[in-house]
């Protein structure tokens, strides 16, 4: 289980095998492996009753971290910032994924007898609490290019692709490049920290 793995790293740690970083990468990847199986796990339960699970395509939607492990310096107790980003033509496909998203975020959070597997905080998405859990590609791409603050530009400094479709996956690391690289007004950067 997690909460076994991680005792064994605090026992390594505690041992002196690892550096900070070392420890970071393998906590960052235990929270990787996680995601991949919470995804895998949680797609099947999302889909709506009646649907045959066992030839089911897999899901047009991607993980992406921001923060601690996005930047691969998790530590024991750190939460998980992210962002669900989907790519589906269907006229559900919001709904759908939005759905998936809730059921992912309550396997992680839930407190059960051995704990809470991880904390998860989505303020990052698009409009932050207010946006949905889930949203198109398109829609993070426009929302970045026309309506992202500089903190959320910044943010994106620190952001990867975790799990999901790698389509996807590259997609938004098209976009983080593209929005990392456009010039600034220097003036209104400097302006914009001062606030911050």
């Amino acid at each position: 289980t997690l909460h076994q793995h991680t005792f064994e790293l605090l026992a390594q740690d505690l041992s002196g095998c690892y550096s900070v970083e070392q420890l970071a990468d393998k906590l960052s990847a235990l929270a990787d492996l996680m995601l991949e199986e919470t995804l895998f796990r949680a797609w099947p339960l999302a889909q709506p009753k009646g649907t045959d699970t066992t030839t089911l395509p897999a899901p047009e939607f991607a993980i992406i971290a921001y923060g601690k492990l996005g930047g691969k310096e998790l530590g024991y107790a750190s939460d998980l910032d992210l962002v669900f980003l989907y790519d589906d033509p269907d006229q559900n496909a919001s709904e759908h994924y939005v759905k998936l998203g809730r059921r992912m975020i309550s396997w992680l959070s839930t407190l059960t007898s051995s704990g809470r597997l991880y904390e998860v905080d989505m303020r990052l998405r698009p409009d932050g609490n207010a946006g949905l859990i889930a949203v198109s590609i398109d829609s993070f791409e426009q929302y970045q290019q026309q309506q992202a603050w500089s903190w959320e530009h910044q943010a994106l400094t620190r952001a990867r692709f975790v799990a999901g479709s790698s389509r996807i996956g590259e997609r938004f690391e098209q976009v983080r490049q593209d929005i990392l690289v456009r010039p600034r007004d220097l003036q209104q950067l400097k302006a914009d920290i001062r606030q911050m």
